[in-house]
């Protein structure tokens, strides 16, 4: 099973209400060779949201909100959906997200500066051994 973010195959759920659709992810969605997820819906944040980024071991939004649990959350209940839906061997997730982001996340500031971390979701799958890509 691949595991890609919802917002690369053309779903409107990143926080300004907008998607970063690429076709050749859509297509394998559409194929059934993968199935898409956006964590952050699944924790509960809505769409629109205000944007929020990893501050230490919490994430906040832009003005103050602790959305940290809603975070986990999201994490986990997509994990588990995508599980029950066979082994995951794959995840393609959008970068920078502090949701999806691989390797390199907003740093906190609000200010477009990235820094070396894991987005929850990437982290959580990480921890699963399983295989994570970013994609822009």
């Amino acid at each position: 099973m691949l595991v890609i973010s919802a917002c690369l195959t053309g779903v409107a759920c990143r926080y300004d209400g907008k998607d970063q659709l690429r076709i050749d992810l859509k297509k394998l969605v559409d194929d059934g060779e993968a199935i898409a997820v956006c964590p952050e819906e699944l924790g509960g944040l809505p769409t629109p949201r205000t944007p929020a980024e990893k501050q230490g071991l919490f994430y906040k939004t832009q003005t103050g909100q602790d959305v940290t649990q809603e975070y986990k959350l999201g994490a986990k209940r997509a994990y588990d959906l995508a599980k029950s839906l066979g082994e995951i061997n794959k995840a393609i997730l959008k970068s920078k997200s502090p949701m999806c982001g691989v390797d390199q996340i907003y740093d906190g500031s609000f200010s477009g500066k990235l820094r070396h971390g894991d987005g929850e979701f990437s982290r959580l799958l990480k921890e699963k051994g399983i295989e994570v890509e970013a994609r822009n």
